[in-house]
């Protein structure tokens, strides 16, 4: 801030010049007005011929308060009568009768401020013509003005670097006491160690700092939950993924025991279920960690304009094989062309086809498993009927709980995760999953409901 002080200290002090070159002006020509006053009013000609009676006194005062030299003149306008100091240097342009005029000249090499005014002489001189001017000049040294100036400037320069000294001092004062909690801010953020995801205290910073504090905390929070996420997640794949591996060594090294080949058969046939088993499971959790990235606003999905009809078709085909290896009722059921949403295509089919998945594992041979897509009070409803066991009120109320199965589910195979994934896309797009026990039963609906009016205009979440 200081180079902007100066330079508005600069600018000030060109003002300050300008201005008080004009007052001083105004000060110093009144003495000249006065002096152009005393003087006409001692110029007669009534003998015919130009007579002046010069009031010395009052010249002697005015030499005085200028400090140098006064020089006077009094002729006609035709420079045939003159008295005083001749050839004063007249205006640039013609003067106007009765009408004191101020000008800047030089006067034999020296700087002088000059005072003129013309008037009518009368009675004329002998044999002039009527309407003959005479023109009156007092100069004075411009000694005493530029001194004046000098000494005002000098001391509007002192003041102004004592502001700006004063300025310095108090600016760098304060920034040293504004910085202090930001310094100890620091110093305590270098000090924590890189587990430590605590919210940084604000109570001793600067209130316009604590904005800058918010967010960083803000952050902070969104890399806890992030660390969070991943440790859960190794810890996730550590615990489930051990086990199946395990399993799967234990069957290869059986394998190359084996002689029979039908028991080897065997073998590869439960190593290439567990492999089945471990690749969904594998699949899920990564689904999981990309649904947690997403809301946390760290993940690459785009949300766009998506078609939910065209959407459940798609997932509907992709599974039709398993549906035809158990024989099962497996239809579409929509009333509607289109069904406009905006959210996820990638999410939202991730999410349906573990609900399809989920009713053509539970589902016995041969039974029905439907999914209908519509519109309902307003809502997008996304909806898997099986003909399963369906779930108990118990399981219904944990069902979005990680690697927790039902007990219809314990002869299954799965790995708890499909509802849990389900459940947690339809909070990314502000919906929810419903689940119910169909009436009459068996069965399990399984529904996906989504605010459609908040999104079919293309408005982001």
């Amino acid at each position: 801030m200081l180079p902007a002080l100066a330079m508005v200290a600069a600018g000030g002090l060109w003002l300050s010049v300008r201005l008080l070159d004009d007052l001083a002006n105004a000060a110093y020509d009144r003495s000249l007005a006065g002096a152009l006053r005393a003087i006409d009013l001692n110029i007669s000609t009534d003998s015919g011929g130009l007579a002046v009676e010069l009031p010395y006194r009052l010249l002697q005062f005015f030499e005085l308060t200028a400090s140098g030299n006064v020089y006077f003149r009094v002729a006609t306008e035709d420079g045939l009568a003159e008295i005083g100091n001749p050839d004063l240097p007249l205006p640039d342009h013609p003067l106007r009768s009765g009408r004191a005029e101020f000008y800047n000249a030089e006067y034999f090499g020296e700087p002088v401020r000059v005072g003129a005014m013309a008037r009518r002489l009368e009675p004329p001189l002998y044999g002039a013509n009527e309407g003959q001017r005479i023109v009156i000049q007092v100069a004075e040294s411009v000694r005493s003005r530029l001194g004046f100036t000098r000494t005002v400037i000098m001391r509007a320069i002192e003041r102004d670097a004592l502001q700006i000294l004063l300025s310095a001092l108090l600016l760098t004062a304060g920034v040293i006491i504004a910085l202090r909690p930001l310094v100890r801010l620091s110093e305590e953020i270098n000090a924590r160690g890189p587990e430590d995801l605590r919210p940084v205290d604000d109570s001793e910073v600067p209130s316009e700092v604590q904005p800058l504090v918010a967010a960083i905390n803000r952050h902070i929070a969104r890399h806890e939950a992030q660390a969070k996420a991943q440790r859960q997640f190794l810890d996730d794949a550590s615990h489930q993924l051990r086990t199946p591996l395990t399993v799967l060594k234990t069957q290869v090294d059986f394998a190359l025991r084996e002689s029979d080949p039908q028991a080897v058969r065997q073998a590869l046939q439960a190593m290439h279920t567990g492999i089945d088993r471990s690749i969904r499971m594998a699949n899920q959790m990564l689904a999981l960690a990309r649904v947690h990235d997403a809301s946390l606003g760290e993940s690459s999905v785009p949300f766009a304009r998506i078609d939910l009809v065209e959407l459940a078709g798609e997932c509907v085909r992709s599974l039709l094989p398993a549906a035809r290896a158990k024989r099962l009722d497996y239809g579409f059921d929509t009333r509607a062309e289109r069904l406009p949403f905006f959210g996820s295509a990638l999410l939202l089919r991730e999410a349906l086809v573990n609900l399809l998945d989920n009713a053509i594992r539970y589902s016995p041979e041969g039974s029905v498993v439907t999914l209908s897509v519509g519109g309902e009070d307003d809502c997008a409803v996304l909806r898997v009927e099986d003909s399963g066991p369906g779930m108990s009120a118990s399981d219904i109320e944990r069902a979005g709980v990680r690697f927790r199965r039902g007990q219809a589910g314990k002869d299954k195979p799965g790995a708890g995760l499909g509802l849990a994934i389900a459940e947690r896309i339809a909070k990314l797009h502000k919906g929810q999953l419903v689940l119910e026990n169909r009436d009459p039963g068996p069965g399990l609906r399984a529904s996906l409901v989504f605010p459609r009016s908040k999104y079919q205009n293309g408005v982001s979440p």
